[in-house]
């Protein structure tokens, strides 16, 4: 059964993956990205499972962001 608390994780979460999916600009992706890995944090830390919502925070919002961020700092953009 599904509370308010979940209808409203699993909206921000379809909001987080349609935004990713409609912005130009990678360098923003990259940060909405990371808020839709700390809501999934969220979702699984309220359906009970901590173990899980520990490790979506740490690779999800950590580690994937991290390496996003660096990825994009180091690629240029060349215009001929």
């Amino acid at each position: 059964m599904s509370t308010a608390f979940d209808i409203v994780l699993i909206g921000l979460l379809i909001a987080c993956s349609l935004a990713v999916l409609r912005l130009k600009d990678l360098l923003a992706a990259a940060v909405v990205f990371s808020s839709y890995s700390l809501t999934m944090c969220l979702l699984w830390l309220h359906r009970g499972a901590p173990d899980v919502a520990m490790t979506e925070a740490a690779v999800g919002a950590g580690v994937t962001t991290v390496l996003f961020l660096i990825t994009i700092g180091r690629t240029t953009r060349r215009e001929q």
